[in-house]
């Protein structure tokens, strides 16, 4: 049992630093392409805002409903229903 475990340890390692590769080139290339509509620039803000979400605490309702009341308004507001 414990060589599966530190086995599913390692894959489950292996592919969160692929996750976080993949994050930094995504975000070199927000940083380095300027949106051209509304919409891109919201998908940027999007990305951002669940950024920022992540990082609160579970107890922050306040700003967790502030960060899902602006990306409904985005939805709203780009026709994604």
């Amino acid at each position: 049992k414990a060589t599966d475990i530190r086995r599913i340890l390692a894959d489950v390692e292996s592919k969160a630093k692929l996750l976080r590769d993949h994050q930094g080139v995504v975000e070199i290339q927000l940083l380095a392409v300027q949106a051209t509509s509304w919409i891109e620039a919201a998908a940027k803000a999007r990305y951002v805002l669940n950024l920022y979400a992540a990082q609160l605490p579970p107890t922050d309702a306040h700003h967790r409903d502030l960060v899902a009341a602006v990306l409904a308004d985005f939805v709203r507001l780009s026709g994604e229903n």
